[in-house]
């Protein structure tokens, strides 16, 4: 059972539904990207403040990231967190058919995980927590940071190396549940690997030492010009693309993606582009296999820097470390959950759900949501069957930065159900629907209140239970003594490259890709 302190914060969770489910609703429809989430950041900062939390604004050095602390007395402090970044390309409205959000085209920035539910449910866990704090006179303290560009793992290795996540009792991470069996459960041993993330940026500013005869003019059309950056980024792009099943073996659940962030100048004639910048993501169990792809990249980005007459650098967005195990603060966030329960959908839900497929020309299912989002799974459980097809040798899995936070204190990651849509053998439905489904309030809201929930709970149970904080600590410091990995972060952050973002011209306001060129 609940303590009285406990239940006074499920109870503020319960009565701030309404207020939590308009904020979600704010921060999906601001639908800001990575490392421009400007609007989101500035609401939180606003909100924290009125609730009476000091708040330091682009802590660490990005812009739209944050640190509001409250205190009520000597004594432990708990950490929490938002997330407010969206995906670009993925700009949906809160609606039962495809369709973007008001004066946008589909390739702006829409919610996908959620990162809008997400980071209002850490809010909620945190008001709840301190309203029991203030009514019960528990002493500690809450330190609540806002996260950009966690789609690129941006923000948290640069928290962590500038020490933010230090002199913690306690962080609970929560994240929407985006992969069986990870849904309204605690990851036991295996979590997230390690990633990194770099931009390679080709500049092409002396093409005309590229060639090795002279001509009496060197800007004469007959003399042989350098490629340039365009072509740099073409071959760096194919090189490493024939090279991929030579980087790691065949085993471990390692990824690679990239993306062109800008693709040089449109030039008169034949001049070569002088600038051209690609960016590599690599999600790896361990940081060995990450330092083995960026040698050969790096030996990639030579190769073709040398074939086309540019120079080449590398900056880096993000080097995260794998995450951290801790048993003891899992079984704590497990208890509440079980206390809490798993969320439900209402007949109003459900009524959506089915309302979306048939828009989709599909028969409405008499109970249109996966069965999973409705049941608890006991985190070992979970183990076994994420285990299953993994390489024995093999100790964390997929990738995500709150592992940088596993290295500096006591962290349980968790996960509640999403909407999600059951299917029809053969069926596969398009990615809009879930983007969709996590901004309507019917069906979004149980995810937010069931998290904030057990957010609350937890951390009101650490609080109070001096032996579950002690315990969690205690295996804290063995794990982290047995192969101490430090802060891999050496990088500023890397906020002034082109990343996409909504602009306003004389047009008016409207993302970077206008929308009618987008087929909307």
């Amino acid at each position: 059972m609940p303590s009285t302190a406990q239940a006074t914060a499920l109870n503020h969770v319960e009565q701030s539904a309404e207020d939590l489910s308009k904020a979600c609703q704010t921060i999906f429809n601001f639908g800001e990207t990575a490392w421009r989430e400007y609007e989101s950041a500035a609401w939180y900062v606003k909100r924290l403040r009125e609730e009476g939390f000091a708040v330091e604004e682009g802590s660490a050095g990005m812009p739209t990231a944050f640190c509001a602390e409250w205190s009520n007395g000597d004594g432990p402090i708990i950490g929490m967190y938002a997330e407010y970044d969206a995906v670009p390309g993925n700009c949906q409205a809160a609606t039962t058919y495809r369709t973007p959000r008001d004066g946008l085209g589909y390739q702006a920035g829409g919610h996908t995980d959620p990162h809008s539910g997400l980071g209002i449910a850490g809010l909620g866990g945190l008001l709840a927590t301190k309203a029991a704090m203030k009514k019960h006179g528990i002493k500690g303290g809450l330190r609540f940071t806002g996260e950009p560009a966690e789609k690129v793992r941006g923000s948290k290795p640069i928290h962590a190396a500038a020490g933010y996540y230090d002199g913690l009792a306690a962080i609970l991470s929560f994240h929407p549940f985006y992969m069986l069996p990870m849904c309204n459960t605690v990851r036991w041993d295996t979590h997230c690997g390690a990633a990194y993330s770099m931009v390679y940026r080709f500049i092409c500013d002396a093409p005309e030492t590229w060639g090795t005869t002279d001509t009496p003019i060197p800007q004469s059309h007959s003399a042989v010009r350098a490629p340039g950056a365009n072509d740099a980024l073409n071959m760096m792009y194919h090189a490493s693309k024939s090279l991929r099943d030579s980087m790691l073996p065949h085993q471990g659940g390692w990824s690679i993606s990239e993306a062109i962030l800008t693709a040089g100048q449109a030039t008169a004639d034949n001049l070569p582009a002088g600038l051209a910048e690609i960016q590599y993501m690599m999600r790896t169990p361990d940081i060995a296999m990450a330092e083995q792809i960026t040698a050969v990249l790096d030996r990639n980005a030579q190769a073709a820097a040398d074939m086309t007459g540019c120079r080449w650098e590398k900056h880096w967005v993000c080097k995260s470390r794998p995450g951290l195990a801790n048993h003891a603060i899992a079984r704590t966030v497990w208890e509440a959950m079980v206390e809490v329960g798993p969320p439900i959908w209402d007949d109003r839900a459900k009524a959506i759900a089915r309302e979306i497929q048939k828009n989709l020309g599909l028969a409405p299912m008499e109970d249109p949501f996966i069965p999973e989002m409705s049941r608890l799974i006991d985190p070992e459980a979970a183990e076994a069957i994420l285990r299953h097809d993994l390489p024995p040798s093999q100790t964390n899995s997929t990738s995500d930065d709150y592992t940088d936070m596993t290295w500096h204190v006591p962290t349980a990651r968790f996960y509640v159900a999403r909407p999600a849509l059951a299917a029809e053998p053969g069926v596969t439905y398009p990615s809009w629907v879930m983007n969709a489904l996590g901004g309507i309030p019917a069906t979004i809201d149980p995810m937010v209140q069931t998290a904030a929930k057990i957010l609350a709970m937890s951390a009101v149970r650490l609080l109070e239970y001096d032996d579950a904080r002690d315990a969690a600590m205690a295996e804290f410091q063995a794990r982290t003594a047995q192969d101490p990995i430090p802060p891999l972060c050496d990088y500023d952050p890397p906020i002034n490259f082109r990343w996409p973002e909504y602009v306003t011209t004389a047009r008016g306001r409207d993302w970077w890709i206008p929308k009618d060129m987008d087929g909307a």
